[in-house]
């Protein structure tokens, strides 16, 4: 019979848990237990927690009706019919042209979420939820773009398995290599959404930011110049350059002449994968360009942007961002399931984006302070103002 040798590894090469993991998978055991359940559901000292417990559940059981009943108010313009005066349902039924027994669900549906509320006389108002969803064009714009993210999460495992067949990836009017293959009508589409939603966004650059320091700026991945045209409005004497994608530069370039900025925003056509940037620029922003794309795109990118600045120019990039040491926020989940159905893109810490801003060279990386921090995180990156010089067997390798 053969025996064991004792220099052999253990068939095992994972390590023994340890008390930490010991005692939270009795603690798993123990919080699943049907028992304990009645127990706590019974006691006076535990019961509250069940109902708190309970209720959150439920509610993320029931987020997706509530999509729906925020997408039905929109598509029926229930809230601008309300604000216009307080309405019965029968009186919603009419300008609606929707059976006003379906529609009084939806109605008492949108007071439970606070986008209504009871009047007198049985008639509905504006609710407080309601109120910035008819105050900002750029949420409506939303709420209606998310029904096509809605249709790839009717699946999730399929969506999961493979990303690539989602009808959100087909939206987006470019490659993962900069390629622009979708006719102008797409482009204008994806510019419009782009711009109506980045108000949220300008507003935060705008408030948190000292572009009165800066003489020119250039703007990566532009879009229809939303951005650069309110920066124009806002420091005169700046002068701006955007560079997009050439079908969505010229786009720019009308939206630019007609807010009669043209002597004051050049429009540049280019991929910033396979195209130089502009010159001249001493600030280069980079606004909700980076969650799109994979960390290699990004590098590129973030590499084309530091070749293009002066020495002690700077790169201020603005996006939404996930929250590092275990602290994720209520709004990662839709960031992480929209940009894995939109393509390549995922959702960063600010520490891996500084990660990948240190690897093209930058220093002095920094964030900026903002007040909405859930429309966009700011990070400032410098190009130091003296190189570092190449070492004797640097240059010899070279």
């Amino acid at each position: 019979m053969a025996t064991l040798n004792a220099t052999e590894p253990p068939l095992s090469q994972e390590p023994p848990p340890s008390w930490r993991d010991r005692l939270a998978a009795r603690a798993d055991r123990w919080m699943t237990s049907p028992a304990l359940n009645r127990w706590a559901s019974a006691s006076v000292l535990t019961r509250w927690l069940v109902r708190w417990r309970s209720a959150q559940l439920f509610g993320l059981m029931a987020g997706f009706v509530h999509t729906q009943v925020l997408l039905g108010c929109v598509r029926l313009r229930v809230l601008d019919h309300v604000l216009e005066a307080p309405r019965t349902a029968d009186e919603l039924a009419r300008l609606t042209r929707t059976p006003a027994a379906s529609l009084l669900r939806l109605l008492d549906s949108a007071v439970a979420l606070r986008l209504l509320e009871r009047r007198g006389q049985a008639r509905y108002g504006l609710g407080s939820l309601g109120a910035p969803v008819l105050a900002h064009a750029g949420i409506r714009d939303m709420i209606e773009h998310n029904a096509v993210l809605f249709e790839d999460l009717r699946d999730p495992l399929a969506l999961l398995r493979d990303p690539a067949q989602a009808r959100m990836h087909r939206y987006w009017p470019y490659t993962e290599e900069g390629a622009m293959p979708a006719p102008q009508e797409q482009c204008a589409r994806y510019s419009a959404l782009m711009a109506s939603s980045q108000r949220f966004v300008i507003d935060e650059l705008l408030a948190a930011y000292p572009f009165h320091d800066h003489r020119v700026v250039l703007d990566v991945g532009g879009g229809m110049g939303g951005w650069v045209s309110a920066l124009a409005q806002a420091h005169p004497a700046l002068r701006l350059q955007l560079f997009d994608l050439p079908p969505v530069a010229a786009l720019a370039q009308q939206h630019v002449q007609r807010q009669g900025l043209a002597e004051r925003i050049s429009t540049h056509g280019g991929s910033f994968v396979h195209d130089p940037l502009p010159r001249g620029a001493d600030l280069v922003t980079l606004v909700r360009v980076a969650h799109d794309h994979a960390d290699a795109t990004v590098l590129q990118v973030l590499r084309a942007i530091f070749g293009a600045l002066p020495l002690g120019g700077a790169l201020l990039l603005a996006e939404p961002m996930a929250e590092a040491g275990g602290s994720p926020q209520p709004s990662d989940p839709y960031f992480h399931f929209y940009l894995l159905a939109m393509g390549a893109g995922r959702l960063r810490t600010p520490e891996q984006l500084m990660a990948l801003m240190r690897e093209a060279g930058f220093s002095h990386i920094e964030r900026v302070p903002n007040r909405q921090p859930l429309h966009a995180q700011l990070l400032l990156a410098r190009k130091a103002r003296c190189l570092p010089a190449l070492d004797a067997d640097s240059v010899n390798s070279d």
